[in-house]
Order: C-alpha cells, then structure tokens, then sequence
C-alpha cells in the first residue's frame, strides 16, 4: 500500500519544517540573523496509464492518464536575506548595515569569511574584531589615546586622539557582496563562508554601486517575525497531524484486509 511510504515521507518533510522553524525562533535574538525557509518538492511518479498512450487502433490518445506520486522530499532551506530592524545600542564600536553587503572577517586559517552582524570589540592591540576575536578585513586598529571614534556611512574610520583638535583616520571599512548570497555557508557564529553556489566575493567601500551603508551605534536585529513563525508551525503541526492520520488508516485498511475469511 503505497499511502504508507507516501505519509512517511510528509511526516519527514513536517519534521524537517518544524526544525527549521525552530532554529528562526531561537535566533530571533541573535544579530544579523537571516531566517530560514524550507522547500519541498514531490517525488517520482508511477504511471499506470501514460499520457497520450494511444487508446485504440483508431489513434485516439489518453487525455489525463494515471500516474501515482510517491510522496515529498526537502529540495532546499533557503536564507532569506531581507534587512533587519536597526537596534540603537549607542555603542561607538556596533556597526550594521543598511542595505546589502557583509563585513569581511579574516580567519585564523587565513580564509575570509562573511557576516552581517557588527557588534565589534577592540583586541588587547587596539584592533577591531568580532566577538570571537577575528580582525575585520582590512583590519581597523584604534589608537589607545583615542577620545573619539567616527565612522561615516562609507565606513571612513575617523579618530581624534589626546590632545588634538582634527580627526585623523584610522581605515576603511569595506563589505562584500555576492551574486547568489543565499549560496553562502553557514558555519555558525554569524559566519559566512564563499562557495560555488555563492560566487565569488565582490568588495567595495559601502555605498558603492551594490552596496550598503554603515550606521554606527546600530546593530542589525534578527529578520525574524515572531507571528509568522508561529503561523508556520501551526500550519506544520496540521499536516503532521493529517499524515499520521493517513497512516493510521492505511494500517485500518491493511488489516481489514488480513482478517477476510
């Protein structure tokens, strides 16, 4: 009985659903998050009467046919990469991004990688980096004696120093941007790294043809929407639901069967 195997698999895919949903509920608080959005596709089919098959000697054809799906599976879970709300923090050192881009961060491994969350600490050196410790790319260093730190929505790093009156510049902050972001990979800690599916980076000053702007003292919230997750979840627990329901009567049905005498 195939609705067996058919209702095993919508259960898999609403399992898949729920778990997705429930990792853009945990990161509804988590900066820079991009939500996920699972997608699913129908399996193969089984044709018992093909579509146009000839139907008598006369040259009439099948106008509908018969063809049996075999149930669902997982084609994607895709990011989606509408902007966040941008949170005040008043801290000199947060930075989000209006618009599109990611700031580059430079990993031990010497590989680059993306994100979009810029709550930026200073290192022991007076360098710019992530919560992790990983520099901004190109990387930032803030003067120790520095009273006041500027950065413009280009990403031009100003400061004024101890005792003087103009500001001097301290870097450039620069953003990337890819042809297919939703082809990023995910390895957590708000990190991004390029891949095929992605393109390659291309990086500019924000601002710039492509490119976003910079807010200091702003940090860029989680896109997730509380209601429409809930609606979601709903919606899967429902068809979750409605599959064992189906299972439930094919087994009905099978045993109906086995007790014909």
């Amino acid at each position: 009985m195939r609705s067996l195997s058919v209702a095993a698999t919508g259960m898999m895919a609403q399992q898949l659903n729920v778990e997705v949903i429930s990792n853009n509920v945990a990161n509804m608080t988590t900066t820079g998050y991009k939500r996920r959005r699972p997608e699913f596709q129908d399996l193969l089919y089984q044709s018992q009467r093909r579509i146009g098959a000839s139907s008598s000697d006369s040259g009439t054809v099948l106008p509908a046919g018969v063809s049996l799906g075999l149930g669902v599976k997982t084609a994607a879970v895709y990011r989606v990469h509408d902007q966040g709300d941008l949170v005040n923090t008043e801290n000199r050192f947060d930075i989000a991004i209006q618009g599109e881009g990611f700031f580059v961060i430079d990993l031990p491994s010497g590989e680059p990688a993306y994100t979009r969350s810029g709550n930026f600490q200073l290192s022991p050196d007076g360098v710019l980096v992530t919560p992790d410790g990983y520099p901004l790319s190109p990387e930032i260093t803030i003067p120790q004696d520095a009273v006041e730190v500027a950065i413009s929505q280009e990403g031009l790093v100003a400061v004024k120093l101890q005792g003087q009156v103009a500001m001097q510049v301290a870097g450039q902050i620069e953003l990337a941007t890819f042809v297919n972001p939703t082809g990023l990979e995910a390895i957590g800690s708000n990190l991004l790294l390029e891949s095929e599916a992605s393109g390659p980076a291309l990086v500019g000053t924000p601002g710039s043809t492509g490119l976003g702007t910079v807010q200091q003292g702003f940090l860029e919230s989680s896109n997730v929407n509380p209601v429409q997750e809930i609606t979601a979840l709903i919606a899967a627990q429902r068809a979750y639901d409605m599959n064992s329901k189906v299972i439930s009567a094919s087994d009905q049905m099978l045993a109906t069967v086995t007790q014909l005498r």
